[in-house]
């Protein structure tokens, strides 16, 4: 039988990554367990408010949770502390995996549980201009692997939706040829699977390590950056490509940079990712991250109007976690204080502290430190006269940032810069505003540091 208790508790660590933490925190993490019942779990929560809120709102993604953790139960029921005796006492029987008449609804057998997150598939990605290219070339993966663009390299800033599309092919391959072995890991999980092999000195674990690498169908490595400086992982990783690819299993590898920028791997590593296709996600037009939103917020059943989800667009970095997060934060405002949040007025309000910390916490000093930070550079580089190639970019970057980020007049900020004229910082504002547009790099490295900007 299964321990209601225990089935609660996993069910809200799938929950706690689908919902946002603050809603977590109030709506899900207070919600007790009672029983099951008539192929349901019913679980108490604390108030007529919070049944309504949660009914509305959640007990669909709750549903669909315990439903992918026991496929037999199929509804979900929120009930107040006074109908708890209630539902206790007309608990219906089950039939178990053995035929037996149960209490409780029978853990399923033998299922091979999808490893990847339900929300994320093909269908809900959003596609645009920016992502067009690698959704398809995802899809094709997907639909062949290991025969058409083996490997795929994706590569794109944060947040921009690499890890959607990892799952969206897992759930499809899933679903089509549940037969498949797909692993999905972090390049940083497979360093430390490496470092336990190597100290516990262990024959059977090293073997292991080697079958589960080895005798995936589809193996798929998240933030391959993470191995540069790791030579030991790099040198196990090098072996497990060549067995794959040989044997014409697909390797699918992400990374926060275009392979030509993983410079400190070794190069027979990364002349190996240019023998499939490599493709990256562009930084969202207004258009696209208005979409995204409209998309989300349809998810959730909550009416996002066209000015609330440009407001958040306008606001938000162009990371799209953090857009969700904002839209997270209107949805929240707005069942606490049961008003409609329709106008950009509204949103302002609900956002208000997000607003004023952007506007507080950064100034000019903090953005030429993280564009510092970022090339490795030090600040009396990129203040000075030098006109080398290392130094030329990142200055003009911080410029075009200062311009972008704060309301400062241009002759203020060449006189940060070393005394230049405002026709140089003209000169450079305009530069990597072209550039944004027409290089897939720079655009990248400007929404990456606007992030490390905003997100401190």
């Amino acid at each position: 039988m299964i321990n209601i208790e225990e089935f609660w508790e996993d069910a809200k660590d799938g929950l706690s990554i689908s919902i946002q933490a603050i809603s977590f925190e109030v709506w899900i993490d207070t919600l007790k367990p009672v029983c099951f019942t008539e192929n349901s779990i019913v679980l108490e929560t604390i108030s007529a408010n919070a049944k309504r809120t949660i009914d509305n709102k959640y007990r669909d993604t709750i549903k669909e949770v315990v439903n992918s953790l026991n496929p037999s139960i199929t509804n979900v029921i929120i009930i107040l502390p006074s109908q708890r005796e209630e539902y206790l006492n007309r608990q219906s029987v089950f039939i178990d995996n053995e035929g037996f008449v149960t209490s409780e609804p029978p853990a399923q057998k033998n299922k091979k549980k999808c490893p990847f997150l339900e929300k994320y598939t093909f269908e809900t990605f959003v596609e645009g201009k920016s992502n067009s290219f690698a959704l398809a070339a995802c899809k094709t993966v997907a639909e062949d692997p290991g025969h058409k663009f083996n490997p795929l390299f994706i590569y794109s800033g944060v947040g921009l939706g690499k890890t959607h599309l990892l799952h969206a092919i897992g759930n499809y391959i899933c679903k089509k040829s549940p037969q498949s072995n797909v692993l999905y890991v972090s390049a940083e999980t497979l360093v430390n699977e490496l470092i336990s092999v190597i100290r516990n000195k262990s024959n059977e674990e090293n073997n292991k390590f080697r079958e589960k690498y080895r005798s995936c169908d589809i193996l798929m490595i998240d933030d391959i950056q993470f191995l540069i400086g790791k030579d030991a992982t790099q040198e196990a990783f090098f072996h497990i490509f060549n067995d794959l690819y040989n044997a014409s299993k697909q390797i699918i590898i992400t990374s926060d940079r275009a392979p030509s920028d993983l410079t400190m791997l070794t190069d027979r590593i990364s002349s190996r990712f240019s023998w499939g296709l490599t493709v990256d996600i562009q930084v969202p037009d207004m258009e696209t991250r208005v979409a995204i939103l409209k998309n989300k917020s349809a998810q959730m059943k909550f009416d996002l109007s066209d000015d609330v989800a440009e407001f958040i667009a306008e606001n938000a970095t162009t990371n799209i976690r953090e857009m969700e997060g904002l839209l997270n934060k209107i949805v929240f405002f707005s069942s606490l204080t049961n008003n409609v949040i329709n106008t950009r007025e509204l949103a302002a309000e609900a956002l208000s502290d997000f607003i004023e910390e952007k506007k507080d916490t950064v100034d000019a000093s903090d953005i030429v430190g993280a564009v510092c930070k970022y090339y490795k550079i030090t600040t009396d580089e990129i203040f000075s006269k030098k006109k080398t190639k290392n130094l030329v970019e990142p200055r003009m970057i911080a410029i075009y940032l200062i311009t972008d980020l704060l309301p400062m007049p241009l002759v203020q900020i060449g006189e940060i810069f070393g005394g230049r004229d405002h026709t140089t910082v003209i000169h450079a504002r305009d530069k990597i505003t072209d550039e944004i547009k027409t290089n897939p790099r720079v655009r990248i490295t400007v929404a990456d540091i606007k992030n490390m900007l905003l997100n401190r």
